[in-house]
């Protein structure tokens, strides 16, 4: 079974830690899980997009070197989360907008609330 194949058969954070042997804070992957693979992915995103022979890049890498990237790819994204939080990372939509917070107006409360019968 090839890499690909195998990583595919991975679900959780803590999975794709134990498989590339990161040894990691169950704490940090607890509150972290989602954040970690997401930034994980945007690493691997980041790093096929550069160019053929850099050093940070995929392509043309043999199974041990891709695998070797890839672990490097992951610890790096799970180490974001042991020195800073989701909300200071900005993985997900929801902290990126509007600085995590939402706004609702006092008049979408108002429509939003049942209308009283006349006494």
């Amino acid at each position: 079974m090839d890499l690909t194949q195998q990583l595919k058969a991975l679900s959780s954070a803590n999975e794709f830690l134990e498989f590339f042997g990161i040894a990691y804070d169950e704490r940090v992957v607890n509150v972290n899980r989602l954040h970690i693979l997401k930034r994980f992915y945007q690493y691997l995103h980041q790093a096929q997009g550069l160019p053929c022979g850099s050093a940070e890049g995929l392509t043309g890498l043999d199974e041990v070197d891709l695998f070797r990237r890839y672990r490097e790819l992951l610890h790096r994204a799970y180490q974001d989360f042991t020195t800073s939080n989701a909300y200071r990372e900005k993985v997900f939509k929801v902290f990126q907008d509007a600085d995590g917070r939402q706004r609702v107006s006092l008049d979408s409360l108002r429509q939003s609330l049942p209308r009283r019968a006349a006494a």
